[in-house]
């Protein structure tokens, strides 16, 4: 059951609504105990057998993450500063952790030790809980916060709801408990009503416009022209390459965007604010200003737990580098189980490096900055580049110990997008892959990002989500008399976003963040 489904707009978001106020509007408590039910109901509903829908192993492991993480939380924050608290932080986290690299990373190292070995170890092929790599930092944080004395005693009805609250639940953002959990205990949730509907509605059918119309459109191109490169069919013209980049960054940009816009609507229907995760992140003027854009969430658990764990910017230029480059590699590998995750969290560390060395010296020359739009186009043609392993999938070592066709195949693209394959744009009329269609609506869409405000600016009066005001350009957003209001005209608009996502609603697709 994935947003973009008939199943979860028609049936399982209307009912959840609806069983939310009717209870709620007697008893909070009962309406928050009523959304917990109905989250473990989605979280359930997902099981990739299709001849079994329902998955109580599925359910079993989150709530018993939950109750776990609870009850270590509840002993850590009473015995702080002290060797038992200690000891029940350590464990908690390592158990975090063993079983969120049990399901996500002993197949990758079990494949890679048998490639490098010969060893025949191997392990029955393991499905990766949805939503395990979100909802496990979320409780690691929290179990290091009790450690910090940054915990409130929270009754269990709240924890469970602020692990399981469905719309964040399979693809974040990664919330906070101190974002999280105050919201559930001040009862504010029937007040304002009809605002918090109509503005979580249209947000989410902005966002499931991005992802039917836009984000699904683009990835055709994408997946034909990274096909081609993996099949070894063909090298890619330098022209190919570059549209298979930009095709796949317009494809991952609309959709993370759409699902992003979703989750808050979502949520904002039940009165519940998210935190952004998500802000313009290809107007970005630098890479440090990208990752405050992307992914803003899982930015900052890993700037705060893992980053500043290990000594931040504190010690020196070179330890700043690693520790740059060690929290990236494993931003990379929390992405996926691969290789290529690992070059891609490499490729932006590296930026990342780079890029402060770049502001100590030229704050040391007193140079002048970038003008803007350089900063932005150099931004983005670097975010291109490594996007390329990232879509490319795992580099997976054959049987015989040679590099598989996810390697080759980003070897392949990035060859050809810097010319080492030579500087052909694009091959003869009978055998190009991208259309001049193709092309056109990659270029607008380029521009309409670049140039347009987002949802979040669009919709600023009605602040949609939290975080907004703290963040570059967030209270830009268009003149008055185009900011959103709850009113007729834009219910129209509403209305005619639903039909123009509706026309294309021919398959379903998941959002790409689901699988990580």
């Amino acid at each position: 059951m994935i947003f973009n489904s008939y199943t979860f707009l028609l049936l399982f978001l209307p009912l959840t609504l609806l069983g939310f106020y009717m209870v709620g509007s007697r008893s909070l408590r009962g309406g928050f105990s009523w959304l917990v039910v109905m989250s473990l109901l989605y979280y359930g509903w997902w099981n990739p057998n299709p001849d079994q829908p329902w998955s109580p192993w599925w359910l079993a492991l989150i709530l018993g993450s939950s109750i776990g993480n609870y009850l270590f939380g509840r002993f850590i924050s009473g015995h702080q500063a002290s060797r038992p608290g200690k000891m029940a932080l350590v464990l908690g986290v390592t158990a975090n952790l063993g079983v969120l690299g049990y399901f996500k990373y002993a197949g990758l190292f079990t494949k890679t030790l048998e490639a490098l070995t010969g060893s025949g170890m191997s392990l029955p092929d393991v499905i990766l809980p949805l939503g395990i790599s979100f909802f496990t930092f979320q409780q690691v944080a929290y179990l290091v916060d009790a450690w910090r004395g940054e915990t409130k005693e929270y009754n269990f009805v709240d924890y469970l709801l602020f692990v399981t609250f469905f719309p964040q639940l399979i693809a974040g953002p990664i919330v906070h408990h101190k974002e999280m959990l105050p919201q559930f205990q001040k009862g504010r949730h029937n007040s304002h009503r009809w605002v918090n509907f109509s503005t979580g509605l249209t947000i989410l059918l902005a966002g499931l416009f991005k992802k039917v119309v836009l984000a699904d459109n683009f990835a055709p191109i994408a997946t034909r022209l990274f096909g081609m490169a993996t099949t070894g069919e063909r090298d890619l013209t330098m022209g190919e390459a570059w549209a298979a980049s930009t095709s796949y960054a317009l494809q991952i940009y609309f959709d993370f965007s759409g699902y992003s816009d979703m989750a808050i609507g979502a949520a904002r229907l039940f009165g519940i604010r998210l935190p952004l995760n998500f802000h313009s992140p290809y107007k970005a003027t630098s890479v440090v200003d990208f990752w405050r854009r992307w992914h803003m969430t899982l930015s900052r658990f890993l700037r705060d737990y893992l980053y500043i764990t290990l000594g931040g910017n504190r010690c020196g230029k070179v330890r700043r580098y690693t520790n740059l480059l060690i929290t990236m590699a494993l931003g990379g590998l929390w992405h996926g189980a691969g290789w290529t995750f690992l070059l891609w969290g490499l490729l932006h560390g590296a930026y990342l490096c780079i890029n402060h060395a770049w502001f100590a010296l030229r704050k040391a020359m007193s140079w002048p900055a970038l003008p803007k739009p350089l900063a932005i186009l150099l931004t983005f043609v670097a975010v291109l580049v490594a996007w390329v392993p990232f879509r490319a999938g795992s580099f997976e070592l054959g049987p015989d110990g040679s590099t598989a066709r996810a390697l080759e195949a980003t070897r392949s693209i990035l060859s050809s997008m810097f010319g080492l394959n030579g500087f052909e744009l694009w091959p003869d009329r009978s055998a190009m892959a991208v259309k001049d269609r193709h092309a056109f609506r990659a270029v607008m869409c380029v521009l309409l990002v670049w140039c347009l405000p987002n949802t979040q600016q669009w919709m600023r009066r009605y602040q949609p989500g939290l975080g907004l005001d703290r963040l570059p350009g967030g209270q830009l957003g268009p003149r008055r008399w185009w900011q959103w209001r709850p009113t007729g005209p834009w219910a129209t608009f509403s209305i005619l976003l639903l039909m123009g996502t509706i026309y294309q609603f021919d398959k379903l697709s998941e959002f790409i963040y689901f699988q990580f």
